[in-house]
């Protein structure tokens, strides 16, 4: 079988997951425990994110073409990449999360959303709360002023009906 029929398999799977990929974050993983390996692939995995090893010049290839092609420049050494499936800002989060316990976790650079990020833009996107904790907190400071107002309304109704 010729090489390019054995490597072939593994640029389509990656080309999925760049499909499917909100973003992506390159890490230099060298210096890694088995034991910080093992617990960062758990965080990244209980959160829908998809982290995988794979030669440079495989994913050079499968982002040809795409918004991730911008991270050619940093596909040397060894590389781990985060795909975030469902949350954009996720990989970012948990990688550096775990970065601040493991130093030898270094950023890359990464492509969240379209937009490309250095190492130092990375680890600020990484201070980014996720969707939910944003939605979360939108409505928490919605519902207040909502919650006052009609306290308000009701007194207002409540006076009126001692009034009548």
């Amino acid at each position: 079988m010729a090489k390019v029929e054995i490597k072939q398999p593994i640029v389509d799977e990656i080309k999925g997951y760049v499909a499917d990929a909100k973003s992506a974050i390159l890490v230099d993983y060298r210096g890694l425990t088995v034991e910080q390996d093992t617990a960062l692939r758990k965080q990244l995995r209980e959160a829908g994110v998809v982290y995988k090893v794979y030669k440079n010049t495989m994913l050079n290839r499968a982002f040809e073409g795409t918004d991730f092609a911008q991270l050619a420049s940093h596909l040397e050494g060894p590389t781990a990449i985060a795909f975030g499936i469902e949350d954009a800002t996720a990989p970012a989060r948990i990688l550096n999360n775990v970065a601040k316990t493991a130093p030898a976790l270094e950023f890359k650079g990464g492509v969240v959303e379209g937009t490309y990020y250095d190492a130092e833009g990375v680890k600020l996107v990484a201070n980014i709360p996720s969707r939910e904790v944003l939605i979360s907190n939108l409505l928490g400071s919605l519902q207040s002023p909502i919650t006052n107002f009609a306290r308000v309304l009701k007194q207002i109704a409540e006076k009126n009906e001692e009034v009548a």
